[in-house]
């Protein structure tokens, strides 16, 4: 099978927060997109978040997948050590993190790496699946069955993540692959915007054929609290 992988991206500070903490990486010619979110506040945020894509920015063309997927990986845990290493010189208890959801795809596969609770989701035939978990406290009360996944969102500790690039241990990443479909519609964000619109409003949009730049605008026009990032990658034959 051969698609073409066509991908837009936008990001915005939100309708609250004056410094926009995301960044985002649209890279089509290799099959690499991301999003990172980053925490730690007093300007540790976008340090965090800059520095993941700054060095996913630096991976080079004509890689097989096997070596693209070697490279993301190698990339993001050389940050997690100099984020914690930045953290240190910052002063006891600092943490310069970010949360981040990698996509990848060559030939009619793709790949998901994430730490944190940036998503990705996959529109197939009209429905929209979330394949990335959320590594978050909301999420493991969830799993353990004292939370509903409609209340996860609005918990008052729905910011708090448990994994992190730059946070205290070791980098793990959770991955996730599957075949590449025609007409398939795959969307990286940060928690900004489905703590915003609700995932069935946001399949909606993507059906519908809204891009990044729509998607954000109408999360900010809701009074997003939070920066809000969409990458959107749509597989065309």
């Amino acid at each position: 099978m051969s698609v073409r992988l066509i991908s837009h991206a936008a990001t915005h500070p939100g309708a609250v927060r004056p410094r926009n903490e995301d960044a985002l990486l649209d890279r089509p010619e290799i099959g690499l997109w991301a999003v990172a979110d980053g925490a730690g506040g007093h300007g540790a945020g976008d340090v965090a978040s800059s520095a993941i894509i700054a060095a996913l920015q630096t991976i080079p063309p004509g890689l097989s997948a096997a070596e693209l997927l070697a490279q993301v990986r190698l990339k993001l845990i050389t940050v997690h050590s100099d984020l914690q290493e930045e953290a240190e010189r910052r002063g006891p208890g600092r943490i310069v993190a970010s949360t981040v959801v990698v996509m990848l795809a060559r030939g009619d596969h793709f790949a998901m790496l994430w730490a944190g609770d940036s998503r990705g989701y996959l529109l197939r035939g009209g429905v929209l699946q979330r394949v990335t978990r959320d590594h978050s406290l909301v999420q493991e009360l969830v799993d353990q069955g004292s939370l509903r996944e409609e209340e996860a969102e609005s918990h008052p500790q729905a910011n708090v993540i448990t994994r992190a690039v730059g946070a205290h241990g070791e980098l793990e990443l959770d991955k996730v692959s599957g075949r590449i479909m025609e007409g398939d519609r795959y969307l990286l964000c940060t928690d900004g915007l489905f703590k915003t619109i609700p995932e069935a409003e946001i399949g909606a949009m993507l059906s519908n054929g809204s891009d990044p730049a729509a998607i954000v605008t109408e999360a900010v026009g809701r009074g997003a609290r939070d920066n809000v990032s969409v990458v959107a990658v749509a597989c065309e034959g």
